[in-house]
């Protein structure tokens, strides 16, 4: 059984969906002002993995993540840019599309705009007009958050002990606080000013509250109650606090059944923040860091916990997923160079292996989605294969049981969304040992597989002739290259530690 923790119950809980193999899930996407730093991926890729367990586990999943295209922030960067609203708000949705993609994280199902679905927000709102839990004053919409009893549920938090937190009060200042009923209600609608971008609306011109897309677009595309709502923990207030509040009010129904919220991000063991300087795009982090090195570091840590992310860490991931890589290339090669013959290997003892690292794994998963449990588990198979198949000879025979090994470790990688079988378009081999080469095996090529090929040839050559300098010199150049040579039953190979 799948537990899951429940931000609004405060504890994990069996997850149980709606419909019987079928899992909605709802993701508040960005709001398109900026490119995304890595906090904002890191809650995107964390999602990214849970939609991809669902989907190994056999459900049948329906994935929505909505982009918040009109926005206080999208206004200012457009006055700011001289540009319309419209247009920062396409050039960085586009930003973020690729910039997910870069990292690997699926697109999703659905993809709602907010500026496409302004008439089911009005309907919402029209609904909590009429049910006595919002109202209007000059143009504007408010919702009557002591009208909801339930208010705070989520947050844990009590009513008479907050502040509203909205975000367009704190900009709007005192002249909006005089126009509510109470601080604490926040708007649904907002009267037009100006410049601005509008939308007619029974109140007259205007654009939405933030926190209403999220409510409209979900109900519209998943039916309502849903699975799981998702996002990062600093979401929890007041925004999905308020989406819950006037989506329930609403429709006198459950929400969401669930609640999952991502753990933030620091940057050496600080908060990220522009005021500190440590404030780091995705996209230029991606410019010196593979994007499965990124995501190797998220899933080190479990997704409701803090993660620092720091040099030292990209590193660590960058040395973990090497460890992970060199064990399926050496599947890979000893596949490849098999001998004819018969098995030498206990196959049925290999088959077990899978099988029990496949039980782990789902065991790390299913606890609330404990990559780093679940990683745990990886490491441990890898290490288990690496013991098993020290100085074996592979023959013909054995190849069954490394395909299904190696099958199963390329699988459950990929459930991480980390594809061990993808290929860098740089070669694996440095420059350098063209040269080498060049001097020692009178190599006259350009690609840098061939030209260590010619290496191997040559040192095997060297070693049957017991011309050791040569076999001596081209071991330690491929060793002054930062790689290691190892000789075998199936012949000479790199090892890289």
């Amino acid at each position: 059984m799948i537990q899951i923790y429940d931000t609004k119950l405060r504890e994990k809980v069996d997850f149980e969906t709606k419909e019987s193999g079928k899992v909605g899930i709802y993701i508040c996407g960005p709001t398109v002002y900026n490119y995304i730093h890595v906090g904002n991926a890191r809650t995107f890729i964390s999602f990214d993995i849970i939609r991809r367990y669902f989907t190994w586990r056999g459900f049948e999943v329906t994935f929505v993540q909505n982009i918040t295209d009109v926005d206080d922030k999208i206004i200012t960067k457009a006055n700011e840019e001289g540009k319309t609203a419209a247009e920062i708000a396409e050039y960085y949705t586009e930003a973020f599309i690729a910039d997910m993609r870069a990292v690997g994280v699926l697109d999703p199902d659905i993809r709602p705009k907010a500026t496409e679905e302004i008439q089911p927000m009005i309907e919402t709102i029209e609904s909590l007009i009429e049910a006595g839990h919002a109202y209007e004053t000059e143009g504007d919409v408010y919702f009557s958050v002591r009208s909801f009893e339930a208010y705070g549920e989520l947050s844990g938090r009590k009513i008479d002990e907050m502040e509203s937190g909205h975000r367009a009060l704190r900009a709007e200042g005192l002249a909006v606080a005089e126009r509510k009923a109470d601080p604490l209600d926040f708007a649904l609608w907002k009267a037009a000013k100006p410049g601005e971008p509008y939308w007619e609306s029974p109140w007259g011109k205007g654009r939405p509250g933030w926190h209403i897309e999220c409510s409209a677009m979900s109900k519209k595309y998943l039916g309502l109650p849903f699975d799981i709502h998702g996002g990062g923990a600093d979401l929890v207030f007041p925004h999905h606090e308020n989406e819950k509040a006037q989506s329930e009010a609403a429709c006198g129904c459950t929400f969401a059944r669930h609640w999952m919220h991502g753990g933030m991000l620091q940057i050496d063991a600080e908060k990220m923040s522009k005021s500190l300087g440590n404030f780091k795009l995705l996209r230029e982090v991606l410019q010196t860091t593979k994007p499965k090195v990124f995501r190797m570091l998220m899933i080190q840590t479990h997704y409701r916990s803090p993660l620092d992310f720091s040099a030292d860490r990209l590193k660590e991931a960058e040395v973990a997923l090497g460890r992970i890589e060199n064990a399926k290339n050496n599947l890979d090669w000893l596949i490849h160079n098999a001998q004819s013959g018969d098995a030498t290997l206990d196959l049925e003892a290999f088959k077990d292996m899978v099988r029990e690292f496949r039980i782990r794994f789902i065991s790390g998963m299913d606890d609330d989605m404990n990559t780093a449990t679940a990683l745990g588990e990886v490491f441990t198979f890898v290490n288990n294969v690496n013991a098993a198949l020290a100085n074996a000879s592979i023959t013909s025979g054995d190849v069954s049981a490394l395909e299904e090994v190696r099958g199963a470790l390329v699988e459950l990688m990929g459930v991480f969304g980390i594809a061990l079988d993808s290929k860098d378009e740089k070669s694996e081999m440095p420059e350098g040992v063209i040269a080498l080469a060049v001097e020692l095996a009178a190599y006259r090529g350009s690609s840098e597989e061939e030209a260590a090929e010619a290496l191997f040839a040559s040192r095997d050559n060297a070693r049957k002739e017991k011309n050791w300098a040569l076999s001596d010199q081209i071991r330690d150049g491929f060793t002054a290259l930062g790689l290691k040579i190892e000789d075998t039953p199936q012949g000479t190979r790199i090892v890289r530690d």
